[in-house]
């Protein structure tokens, strides 16, 4: 596999892990014990970090890659695994 494959591969994988890990450890202000700003929703997030959500996205793609990589060189889950769900 090219790296340029690989590469654009690992940011589908960073770009899909983004929603596997938003909406773990949100906080509303009512649960940090916080003052609503007029206007804003009660399931607003009280912080937002995006510095920990990068470090946090960062670690499930490149767990994620890692395993759909090692399925590419090793072949572990191939078309033939699902030739019997087939007609």
């Amino acid at each position: 596999m090219r790296w340029t494959s690989m590469l654009a591969i690992y940011l589908l994988f960073w770009a899909f892990s983004v929603f596997l890990v938003l909406p773990f450890g949100v906080r509303t202000s009512a649960e940090a014990g916080a003052a609503l700003v007029p206007g804003q929703a009660e399931s607003a997030p009280h912080e937002f970090s995006v510095k920990r959500i990068a470090v946090r996205v960062t670690m499930v793609a490149t767990a994620l890659f890692a395993l759909f990589y090692a399925n590419y060189v090793f072949g572990w889950v191939t078309p033939q695994t699902f030739s019997a769900l087939m007609p």
